[in-house]
């Protein structure tokens, strides 16, 4: 029996050491893993999702006991063990399933009948996914704004309004969003977007809206969006064909923005938008968000941009 719990032992220490650990023998508690606890915070900071996997129970001889930890981040990283051996291998299992489908679950195992483990013991460990609250963008502090932003709050959503116009972007106005009192464009130029980002062109400026979308096109926002028209969005496909983007490039710009509920009102439109912004957050299927034109029109447009410089920008300052 000695030798058997010594090789439980042996077996948790090696994989612990590779990760500059060190886990508790059998019978005892689990010594202290600070590190563990400073990546999850760090994690957590960065707008990473992963898996924490915890010993839960544990009988017998097994390699670490309640309270051990572990961590799985979604490009593979990981911090702590939970042991080792074929039981760790099952729970990285579990937990890369979960980075994929979210959720959670309690794993149980006789480490040496199902996993023909020497330890002898049995082990129950909870494997949760951790999905950090998506971060929202919202260029504009109008009319459509203001409830779009207490709406995806209450939704889950950590919101950002960005707007230099001191008397719409107002802590009155926006209670449960980070206020950026700040030219939109220098903002989004300086500002280093993630993959997990959704943002969102509501401003009271077509040209503005331009630039804006020219510049988030070329980050990796996992959603972008902009009100407007069905002429709005013909004219901002061909501008954009002009500048040298893609189809492909163009078609992650969703416009006009909201599902299709016949909303009218700044609320009603707020409800829409919202709607699509949890639709791409949960992966539903959502229709297309513009139809490119035909390609012979980008040299119609850039005629008449050249021939009425003074009226197009006029336009788009409504």
């Amino acid at each position: 029996m000695d030798s058997e719990l010594h090789s439980c032992d042996d077996e948790a220490r090696e994989a612990a050491a590779e990760l500059g650990l060190k886990p508790g023998a059998s019978g005892e508690a689990p010594e202290p893993e600070p590190a563990v606890w400073e990546i999850l915070a760090r994690w957590r900071e960065q707008g990473r999702r992963f898996v924490m996997a915890t010993v839960t129970e544990s009988r017998g001889f097994t390699p670490r006991k309640p309270g051990a930890r572990m961590l799985l981040a979604e490009d593979g990283e990981t911090a702590g063990t939970i042991g080792g051996g074929a039981i760790e291998r099952e729970v990285l299992d579990q937990a890369r399933e979960l980075l994929r489908l979210g959720g959670a679950c309690t794993l149980r195992r006789h480490l040496t009948q199902e996993l023909g483990m020497c330890c002898g013991g049995e082990m129950a460990v909870f494997i949760e996914a951790v999905v950090p609250a998506p971060r929202l963008f919202v260029f504009g502090a109008g009319y459509i704004a203001k409830p779009l932003a207490a709406l995806a709050a209450r939704c889950g959503f950590q919101v950002s309004v960005i707007d230099e116009r001191s008397e719409w972007l107002t802590a009155e106005r926006f209670p449960h969003a980070r206020i950026e009192l700040r030219d939109p464009v220098a903002w989004t130029r300086a500002m280093r977007f993630r993959g997990t980002d959704f943002a969102v062109v509501v401003t009271h400026d077509h040209a503005l809206d331009q630039r804006l979308v020219q510049d988030l096109l070329r980050t990796p926002l996992r959603f972008l969006g902009m009100i407007g028209s069905i002429p709005k969005q013909r004219k901002f496909a061909l501008r954009l064909r002009a500048r040298g983007f893609s189809d492909a490039e163009i078609a992650r710009l969703r416009t006009p923005l909201g599902l299709p509920i016949g909303a009218d009102t700044p609320e009603e439109i707020a409800v829409s938008v919202v709607a699509e912004l949890i639709a791409a957050r949960r992966g539903a299927n959502v229709a297309a968000g513009w139809v490119p034109p035909a390609r012979g029109a980008v040299r119609d447009l850039g005629a008449a941009e050249a021939a009425a410089p003074g009226a197009e920008r006029a336009r788009d300052a409504r």
